[in-house]
């Protein structure tokens, strides 16, 4: 099996910022996909977060929308170079977010990370797997 797409739901509590903040960020917004109750940023041609207010989002599930303090995720997201990967985190930081942890370079892999403005985890990582030691 192979996925072709993959949507990542997460609940908000205001479409209008979120929008802003994650286009201030450098991504864009699938309008087709987009209303009052949520907003598709497309972060590649196969991968989409859909950002829907709690209300709405409480519709898809029985179980209660988090407040806030607690973490039900982290997304993971691979850019092209360790300098993309400080340059979003820093956009994210300057519309809102804060840093989550300092970065770690492995070498091979670095990672940077921030939780946004609606308190949702973002790991930011540039990986060269050519690099990767080898398991000896």
């Amino acid at each position: 099996m192979k996925i072709n797409q993959m949507y990542v739901n997460l609940p908000v509590k205001d479409i209008q910022k979120t929008k802003e903040f994650w286009t201030n960020i450098g991504f864009s917004i699938n309008e087709q996909m987009s209303d009052d109750k949520a907003v598709c940023i497309v972060m590649n041609e196969n991968i989409y977060v859909m950002f829907i207010t709690e209300e709405h989002f409480q519709t898809f599930s029985e179980r209660p929308v988090p407040k806030g303090d607690t973490t039900q995720v982290l997304v993971a997201i691979g850019l092209d170079s360790r300098e993309e990967v400080d340059q979003a985190v820093n956009a994210a930081v300057a519309n809102g977010a804060y840093q989550h942890e300092e970065p770690q370079d492995y070498g091979w892999m670095y990672h940077n990370s921030f939780w946004d403005i609606n308190g949702h985890g973002w790991n930011v990582m540039f990986a060269d797997p050519s690099q990767m030691p080898s398991q000896s």
